[in-house]
């Protein structure tokens, strides 16, 4: 028989908020940021004040002291207990009762203030109103933080109401016991369910996850988190702070902010332990941060200390912002330019991985890393190479780069890879088919656009670029260039042909300007063609028709043989694009 891994517990709120202001109760960094409106706030009080109930909570006992404590000051006592699951509610009603701000999911304070009218026992967010009416307590934490004496708060807050308007007796009574009531608030009773010591961070993920099937599925990199709370809190508030700036645009100084990805604290995090440790796994990197020696499983505080510093070295190179704008600098060479045009948040930051090995590593820099982490993003958005096994994958890849000795060896390594990929059959078999597809949102269409970059295609019938009219710094009403269908919807409904996969077909949209879009309308390709064309000379046109992949004479073609052309055409496209890639460029070294 199995043993059973908690014990049940019984709370007085009132015990559960001291805990935490001594520090016996700790947040174990295993979940998000305080994310509750404060409405809910409100509700949560509300549910309380009428007697219902508000959930069990999930508490872990722990002895090893990694946690982050809850509210803010010193703490007299090593936590005893961690709170997996019911965060938020314990946070809210600490931060009420002890009045206390908290931090959001965008790192800044917040101030949880609840206003309460006893009248009629209304909870209300805290508004300008609430503070001016006398009927409102207008920050309830004044119940249990304020100076006076219970009996002398109540009293004060009677003689309001009779300024304001006057109060028979039973009144004078209703309001006094709706307060009391309140007040008492401090003794409601949560029942904690307490995962004992002898749980690991593995079986209490799953723990979380089992009995809360809202809450989100803790991993890894959670864990880590949590270590670097307590052993390195300052690299984790770098961390913090890297990902909640590159949310907003700059002010005019050197900031993250930039047009391909808003990153999570565990995405720089999955970098730096690739950097540092040449480790895409990250459940070994918890082990090696937690000081074990992976082989005997000795755990030692002086190489957890060693491991950390090497995790700040790694991070140090993350989290600086030329490295990080020079490699947006290579996936603009590689034809994308904003986050519209990846699919991947993973083949994104493990090419960012990359570009870090190959700088620091390997001492490369400027164009020649440039355009070798160009192919290899290429190759590895049109593949999705990872998406799926990614750690697996990305494992894979840095002991391939580890071993390659040279700056040389590096892009060596990385070309044959992208070449075992890239083979005549993807570009001839594999890419045509896969481009028969009605996706809005496929690597493979992605992939043809940029090479349209690469080769600084202009947009159907324009006389502008399509990386111009894509540029990702302009905002209109309208985009500035659409997917048009070549074969309008409507005109093909016409014929017959109402498949989605058919008519929503990837070679029957290409980038034209809008204002074409609209005028070109539900025309068929044979009128509307010959019209556009002749605003071109004969040479112009080849070249937009091999740009956009229409074979000659296209606008009169059967239907579904224009698809199977225009496939091949595209994919032919994409090669030339990639191609253009593989340029031959001298070694260039850092002098450091």
């Amino acid at each position: 028989m199995s043993q059973t891994l908690f014990s049940t517990t019984d709370y007085p709120l009132s015990k559960l908020i001291e805990d935490i202001d001594l520090g016996e109760i700790a947040l174990p960094d295993i979940q998000r940021p305080f994310v509750w409106k404060t409405a809910k706030v409100r509700d949560l009080f509300d549910s309380m004040y009428k007697g219902f109930p508000i959930g069990y909570l999930l508490f872990w006992r722990y002895n090893q002291g990694e946690a982050r404590q809850i509210g803010i000051g010193e703490k007299k006592n090593v936590p005893r207990l961690l709170v997996v699951d019911g965060q938020q509610r314990l946070t809210s009603l600490f931060a009420v009762m002890k009045d206390q701000p908290v931090l959001d999911d965008e790192y800044q304070e917040r101030e949880l203030n609840i206003s309460f009218r006893p009248a009629d026992a209304t909870f209300e967010v805290a508004t300008a109103a609430s503070r001016r009416d006398p009927e409102y307590i207008t920050d309830i934490s004044e119940v249990w933080t304020g100076e006076l004496s219970h009996h002398r708060y109540v009293s004060q807050f009677l003689d309001r109401v009779s300024d304001n308007r006057e109060l028979s007796p039973s009144e004078k009574d209703h309001i006094a016991e709706a307060i009391d009531r309140l007040e008492g608030l401090k003794n409601y009773g949560l029942v904690a369910l307490e995962l004992n010591e002898k749980v690991d961070e593995e079986q209490v993920a799953e723990v979380f996850v089992r009995v809360n099937s809202q809450g989100e599925a803790l991993n890894q990199a959670d864990f880590i988190l949590t270590l670097m709370s307590v052993h390195w809190d300052e690299g984790r508030r770098e961390m913090e702070k890297f990902s909640y700036e590159a949310r907003r645009p700059s002010d005019g100084q050197a900031s993250p902010y930039n047009q391909f990805i808003e990153p999570e604290p565990s995405d720089l995090l999955r970098v730096s332990v690739g950097l540092g440790f040449n480790r895409a796994r990250l459940k070994y990197a918890y082990a090696i941060l937690r000081g074990k020696d992976l082989e005997s499983g000795d755990v030692s505080a002086d190489r957890r200390i060693e491991q950390f510093q090497r995790l700040q070295e790694a991070q140090e190179s993350v989290l600086d912002l030329q490295h990080w704008h020079d490699y947006f600098q290579a996936l603009k060479r590689a034809g994308f330019r904003s986050d519209s045009m990846v699919t991947s948040k993973m083949n994104l930051m493990y090419g960012y991985l990359m570009y870090l090995i190959g700088r620091e590593e390997y001492g490369l820099k400027g164009h020649r890393l440039r355009e070798v982490i160009a192919r290899w993003f290429f190759m590895c958005n049109i593949t999705g190479r990872y998406t799926g096994s990614s750690e697996s994958t990305m494992e894979e890849d840095i002991n391939r780069v580890t071993d390659a000795g040279s700056a040389e060896g590096f892009i060596g390594v990385l070309d044959r890879v992208i070449h075992s990929r890239l083979t005549e059959d993807f570009w001839t078999i594999t890419l045509p088919d896969e481009l028969d597809s009605a996706s809005y949102y496929s690597p493979t269409l992605f992939a043809y656009h940029a090479a349209l970059n690469i080769l600084n295609a202009r947009a159907l019938f324009s006389t502008l670029t399509i990386k111009e009219l894509l540029d990702p710094g302009v905002q209109a009403k309208k985009s500035a260039v659409e997917r048009h269908h070549l074969f309008p919807k409507n005109y093909l409904e016409g014929q017959g042909i109402t498949d989605g996969q058919r008519v929503n077909n990837i070679a029957n949209r290409a980038y034209v300007e809008w204002a074409d879009n609209i005028d070109i309308s539900d025309q068929p390709p044979s009128e509307y063609f010959p019209t556009y064309a002749a605003r071109f000379g004969d040479d112009e046109l080849k070249q937009m028709r091999y740009w956009h992949a229409l074979p000659e004479g296209w606008h009169q073609m059967d239907y579904d043989h224009f698809l199977e052309e225009r496939r091949q055409r595209i994919a032919q496209v994409t090669r030339d694009g990639y191609e253009k890639l593989t340029q031959k460029n001298s070694v260039e070294t850092t002098s450091s």
